[in-house]
């Protein structure tokens, strides 16, 4: 409401010039035009209709209207903005030209059951023939999208899985020769070190050496370990190698890893879509039990 002190109108009208009914849910107002001298019905959606939307139909409806506006029965004038849901909650006055209309609007809980009852009645009836007739074509529909969007996103992944098998075969074998080549390096060091203390010097000399390279290795470790926050543990060390060559062969072919991994992501969400589309189909069960069994 806002407020607007002692609005003017010459004459008050008994609340039968101006009624509020209610039909098949909806309130019906019917109001005595004045300079065409004949009521009118003028049927409101009071949830989304507001009370300057229902003066401009009463203008609209009698060109000789140059007022038309909602009063409260304490005198303050309603807002244009209010909606018309709010306003029939209580009496009202309505006031069309220099005229004020007394009307006092049912009470809504007090209407008939049996119309409230036949109105959700109807909307069960509705949702029910609805359902029955859309959904399972709306289903089939979807399925045949689902369908449709799998074999393009399998059309545009078959090339980019031969690449990708390629350039895994290629930093696969660089990754394995790798391997052997460090095997070899240490075998020769072993062999090496032997070699120098048996026959070239004696232990006394060598054991420093030993010492040293053992030293260095433990370096080369941390130094590792400060590289990649990880530890050097052999199965690591060797996927990070492999995809460290997948990677490079990967730039050098033009292989696209994000686009690649953007594509097995909605190839995956399809599936998954199709999966849980076609669970109701075939088991004829409610989507709410087939959540639940998940």
């Amino acid at each position: 409401w806002s407020g607007r002190e002692g609005a003017p109108y010459s004459t008050l009208v008994p609340s039968d010039e101006v009624t509020v009914n209610y039909r098949h849910g909806l309130p019906v107002i019917t109001l005595m035009l004045p300079t065409r001298r004949e009521r009118c019905q003028f049927t409101v959606k009071p949830v989304v209709t507001t009370v300057g939307a229902f003066l401009q139909d009463v203008q609209r409806e009698d060109k000789g209207i140059e007022r038309a506006e909602v009063f409260a029965t304490d005198g303050n004038k309603v807002s244009d903005a209010t909606f018309m849901e709010v306003l029939l909650m209580n009496d009202f006055k309505l006031v069309i030209n220099n005229t004020a209309y007394s009307v006092s609007p049912p009470v809504k809980d007090k209407l008939s059951s049996e119309h409230a009852t036949e109105v959700e009645d109807i909307k069960s009836l509705v949702h029910r023939l609805f359902v029955a007739l859309h959904l399972e074509d709306h289903q089939i529909r979807k399925e045949r999208e689902l369908l449709q969007k799998l074999d393009h996103l399998k059309g545009e992944l078959l090339p980019l899985e031969q690449m990708k098998a390629r350039i895994m075969d290629s930093a696969d074998a660089k990754t394995s020769r790798l391997l052997w080549v460090g095997l070899a390096l240490m075998s020769t060091q072993g062999g090496a070190l032997a070699w120098l203390t048996w026959w070239v010097y004696s232990w006394d000399i060598m054991e420093p050496v030993t010492y040293f390279i053992t030293y260095g290795s433990a370096m080369a470790f941390y130094a590792y370990f400060i590289l990649t926050k990880q530890d050097y543990i052999y199965p690591e060390a060797k996927d990070r190698q492999f995809l460290h060559y997948f990677y490079r062969k990967s730039k050098k072919q033009h292989f696209n890893v994000e686009r690649y991994n953007k594509l097995k992501d909605d190839l995956a969400e399809a599936e998954e879509s199709l999966r849980r589309l076609r669970q109701p189909l075939h088991l004829r069960l409610p989507i709410q039990e087939i959540s639940d069994k998940d």
